[in-house]
């Protein structure tokens, strides 16, 4: 029977993502270990990996456009096989016709030994949580049957061979069914839950839950699993402008690099390349107009005319661009935050730094020492490592520092785990390497995930000081700013120290004044007495 593949839950925070690429195409052989396609999630560029055997026979998503999570985007099964009945999930508008055309005649009944589930009904299936995920363990069931469900609660705590994520059905209702219990493990894409109206009868569908043989109609898998519109390839005349349909620019990369070099508006070139693309040589034969001079009489001066054209450019939102806007648009409108600051003398510090950095198999920069003397005060101040969970607060006894870092479609947290355990140049080690992953986009989920604080720092740029939003689900974020040789008065005298100020954004609902008070108090000691970070 032939397998549906769905856009997978890759990163903890994803609710869709973008076809970067199709490595197989219809008609292809597909192997279980196979990675069947890129897909770009809201902070990394991951593979799609079926684990299922057989011949590609539909491809629902084309390069380039967004499947929710869940959302039916291949079909693998034998050659010739009939997937008619998974295409009829959804009408096809007139004229439009699949990838790959089944040989027999569609028919409108389901897969032998399916029972066809009612539309109000959610199945949620167990997600890829990790590029080399087989299956997933319950580790506990945050509903249990009978109890109502929002659309962005959390199912369910999964446990993958990385790390423990949460499972988010993307329904409302009420939990239905749970098809594994706590502690018991499921393959991607088993059944695992069903969510529908309070008081659905089962029972006709039971056996096939189990037996993972649902077939599924239109509107009832989380978060939807509609088939995507059938990919049709639109031809260009090199004459147009070089915008497909959709509206997307088509520019080589090195015209893109070389255009933005320049400062020219790609929008309005005309590409010679194959379709209207725009090529290098389009970008370096390019000529701004010239504005038109108009001459006034002998006794008058020549004024030059302004010959301005408005124009703009709209970009789409990345997939990690429109999870930032999300996650700390929440955050500032639903966590009350307050901000405390404090200066810091760091010229003992610095001192410090030079002296570790000549005996250190790697180089320490100011924000690893930062990692470390936070890390440290959280120990010494636990109510700053909690987390705010609407009905009850989570003191975290573990510490993973988050440290964010600026991309160029936005920002990530990768997450230096256990930092308090850590020596300096073990953190100094890990950041680097982290860092650099981000840059490349080959982050894994566990590597963005389960910070409980974060640190900001614009110091490298300059920065004075500034606030920060707090990066859920963390009760406060600590921005850090440049260190900047200050006069300083001490008993009558001026001084030259080198001073850092820190603003530490608190959530009110956790953590109070005087906790977040305390914390920078003893941040500051650590600070200016470096080797008290070695007791």
């Amino acid at each position: 029977m032939a397998e549906v593949i769905r856009m997978p839950l890759l990163s903890d925070t994803m609710k869709e993502g973008v076809i970067a690429n199709w490595n197989k195409q219809v008609g292809d052989l597909v192997k279980s270990d196979d990675a069947i396609a890129d897909v770009e999630t809201d902070k990394a560029t991951m593979e799609v990996i079926p684990y299922v055997e057989g011949t590609l026979l539909y491809i629902g998503v084309e390069k380039g456009k967004a499947a929710k999570v869940n959302e039916i985007i291949a079909i693998i099964g034998k050659p010739g096989e009939d997937i008619s009945s998974y295409l009829n999930e959804v009408p096809l508008s007139s004229g439009d016709s699949p990838v790959a055309t089944p040989q027999s005649t569609a028919t409108n009944h389901s897969p032998s030994g399916s029972t066809a589930l009612p539309k109000e009904l959610t199945v949620i299936r167990m997600p890829l949580l990790s590029d080399t995920m087989k299956e997933g363990k319950i580790v506990s069931w945050n509903k249990s049957v009978g109890d109502a469900v929002k659309a962005d609660d959390s199912l369910a705590d999964v446990e993958t061979d990385k790390a423990t994520m949460e499972v988010v059905g993307y329904a409302e209702g009420t939990l239905l069914y749970q098809g594994v219990p706590a502690g018991q493990a499921a393959k991607v894409n088993e059944v695992i839950a069903v969510v529908g109206p309070a008081g659905t009868d089962l029972t006709p569908y039971l056996h096939g839950l189990k037996s993972s043989g649902i077939q599924e109609v239109a509107d009832n898998s989380a978060p939807a699993p509609a088939m995507a519109a059938p990919v049709h390839e639109v031809h260009t005349p090199s004459s147009s402008l070089s915008q497909n349909e959709s509206g997307r620019i088509r520019i080589s990369p090195l015209a893109r690099q070389m255009a933005k070099e320049k400062g020219i508006d790609v929008s309005h070139l005309q590409g010679s390349g194959d379709d209207g693309r725009i090529v290098k040589r389009d970008i370096e034969n390019y000529k701004p107009q010239t504005p038109s001079l108009v001459s006034g009489s002998k006794s008058q001066p020549i004024i030059p005319q302004t010959q301005g054209n408005e124009s703009h450019t709209d970009v789409p939102l990345t997939q990690m661009r429109k999870v930032i806007a999300q996650r700390l648009g929440e955050s500032k409108f639903s966590a009350p935050h307050f901000y405390l600051k404090i200066t810091v003398e760091m010229d003992a510090l610095m001192q410090a730094r030079q002296e570790m950095n000549q005996v250190s198999p790697v180089k320490i920069s100011f924000n690893d020492i930062l990692i470390k003397a936070v890390a440290l005060s959280l120990r010494q101040h636990p109510d700053v490592n909690s987390s705010w969970f609407g009905d009850f607060i989570r003191f975290n006894h573990h510490i993973h520092i988050g440290s964010a870092i600026a991309l160029e479609d936005g920002l990530i947290v990768p997450v230096i785990r256990f930092a308090d355990q850590k020596s300096l140049a073990k953190i100094a080690s890990d950041a680097s390497e982290l860092y650099e992953k981000a840059r490349t986009k080959k982050l894994q989920p566990q590597e963005f995930s389960g910070n409980t604080f974060t640190i900001s720092n614009l110091g490298m740029m300059d920065i004075d000081e500034f606030t920060a939003i707090i990066n859920p689900p963390d009760a406060c974020i600590l921005a850090v700013g440049r260190i900047a040789a200050t006069p300083v008065v001490k008993q009558g005298v001026v001084e030259i120290k080198n001073l850092m100020k820190l603003t530490l954004s608190c959530d009110h609902r956790v953590v109070d004044g005087a906790v977040g008070a305390r914390f920078l108090q003893t941040l500051k000691s650590y600070l200016e007495k470096p080797a008290t970070m070695l007791v």
